[in-house]
């Protein structure tokens, strides 16, 4: 019986089996920052000899400063204790070839291990240190600190992702964070709820603060706060917000919000406000622009806030705007000069449907502002 599964063969399969398992697990445990940074730590410690070795044999290709090499290296790689012995191999290093090459004379100062070349290598290695404690504190090693940030980033944009709109609606919807960052404070969550996916809530955030400042309180909320839309009524909606962020007790946790409930079918909308900026409303008839402000506080300030709306209705070729304070106020321009300056470019945009009309808007009215931007638009075609 040649195909048994307790035969030498197959004995053998399971057993390089295991090796192969072994060795990719291990290999992807390392990139991801989870396991043994032996393998690392012994590569540094062989390019250490190697590189004296070199200084020794070819000083003229070979500086003594090549040694901060290794310790660049172990300081985005090592962890601190790890990093400890790289340091004592590079200073018995430097020690062997000050020996070797003998010592330092201001007449000849080629090939010599001289007093800049240690205060350089000591400085690189005290860097080195101090990187490698904060990544040990944070918890977020080298290998995969930038990974991290770059699903932060994916995440926060696909929760502001619009969802597609049913024949006759246009939405489009642009972010600009401070200083040209990857992470802005102004965030949106939306979703089609009700009968059959017939309505669409839409939330705009402005969290205190922009750009890095704000991003791990935007990146909590979008998540708290998509899991709240569809899941209450629309009168629930802005106080279990406003409950969620006084939970968090944070030192600067408040934020403004808007939230938008538009019926697909009708038009008609519900507008809920807590601290935001009006909306701007676009009426095809007369061709200007109407300011829609709701009642409420901000979130985070105190229990028990009321959130009241107002209504209106988006008839066909008629425009609804919602944006940040960061479009229309700066320090040398109020907000009703700001909105005015808003909806003097978007009438440029009427002809158009306003196609591609929200990141050009940013682009013209606040392209160099310091502050999260963010605008959308739900045109009825």
């Amino acid at each position: 019986m040649t195909g048994g599964a307790d035969t030498p063969m197959a004995r053998m399969r399971k057993a390089l089996h295991r090796v192969r398992t072994g060795v990719r697990k291990a290999g992807v445990d390392y990139f991801r920052g989870e396991g043994s940074d032996r393998l690392a730590l012994t590569l540094l410690l062989l390019a250490v000899p190697a590189i004296a070795c070199g200084t020794i044999a070819t000083p003229d290709w070979c500086a003594p400063s090549a040694l901060v090499l290794p310790i660049v290296a172990g300081g985005l790689l090592l962890r601190p204790a790890s990093l400890l012995a790289l340091y004592a191999a590079a200073a018995s290093a430097l020690i062997v070839e000050s020996a070797v090459l003998g010592p330092y004379t201001e007449e000849d100062t080629s090939a010599r291990v001289t007093p800049g070349t240690i205060l350089v290598v000591a400085a690189v290695g005290f860097s080195g240190l101090l990187i490698a404690q904060f990544r040990s504190r944070v918890g977020v090693p080298w290998r995969r600190g930038g990974t991290m940030l770059f699903d932060l980033r994916e995440r926060i944009r696909v929760q502001s992702k619009l969802p597609a709109l049913p024949r006759g609606w246009h939405r489009e919807m642009a972010l600009r964070p401070a200083g040209g960052q990857s992470f802005s404070g102004d965030f949106v969550v939306a979703a089609r709820t009700g009968n059959g996916g017939r309505t669409l809530e839409v939330v705009l955030t402005d969290v205190s603060g922009k750009g890095m400042d704000a991003a791990s309180r935007a990146l909590l909320l979008s998540g708290a706060f998509g899991g709240l839309l569809g899941s209450l009524p629309p009168h629930g909606f802005l106080p279990a917000a406003n409950g969620y962020l006084l939970r968090q007790d944070w030192e600067e946790g408040f934020a403004t919000s808007v939230h938008l409930v538009l019926d697909l079918d009708s038009g008609d909308f519900e507008l809920f406000s807590a601290g935001h900026l009006p909306a701007l409303q676009l009426s095809a008839g007369t061709g200007k622009w109407e300011e829609k402000s709701a009642d409420g506080p901000l979130l985070g300030v105190y229990d028990g806030a009321q959130f009241d709306p107002t209504k209106g209705t988006l008839r066909p070729g008629d425009v609804l705007m919602l944006f940040t304070d960061g479009l229309v106020e700066t320090a040398d321009r109020d907000i009703s000069e700001g909105i005015d300056h808003l909806t003097g470019e978007a009438d440029r945009y009427v002809a158009s449907g306003f196609q591609g009309a929200a990141w050009h808007l940013i682009e013209t009215v606040a392209k160099d502002v310091n502050d999260d931007r963010a605008l959308l638009l739900i045109c009825r075609q």
